[in-house]
């Protein structure tokens, strides 16, 4: 069974960059045709997809996001990156990772952690 951990800072400065990262366990991120995501929820609104990267590396971005956002790597470490420049308080949310094995079949979310943009 895949579990998903996010980690990363609990508040950050409008205009700076959010880094957050999700580490695996039970799973390797470079498993064949598996796809990990990252989504946020903002307080009173839905669910949003944010992007995910593939197990060759391959990202995919929302395009609401995509001139802010990258996401990234490490297979050494099992663990993939999320990163959104020039943040807003609109991008206070709780931020989740998840796994999907393919065709829209997801397995597991981490916990989430909770970010809050605030000067």
């Amino acid at each position: 069974q895949v579990q998903l951990q996010e980690s990363g800072p609990g508040l950050v400065k409008p205009s700076q960059t959010l880094s957050l990262t999700c580490t695996v366990s039970g799973g390797s991120i470079t498993t064949d045709h598996y796809f990990w995501h990252w989504i946020r929820q903002p307080p009173g609104k839905a669910l949003e997809w944010v992007g995910s990267v593939s197990w060759s590396g391959g990202p995919n971005l929302s395009p609401a996001l995509k001139s802010r956002t990258s996401i990234s790597r490490d297979t050494s470490k099992n663990q993939f990156t999320l990163q959104l420049t020039s943040v807003t308080p609109e991008d206070t949310a709780i931020y989740y990772c998840g796994d999907e094995i393919g065709g829209g079949r997801f397995g597991s979310w981490g916990q989430g952690t909770q970010v809050t943009v605030s000067s």
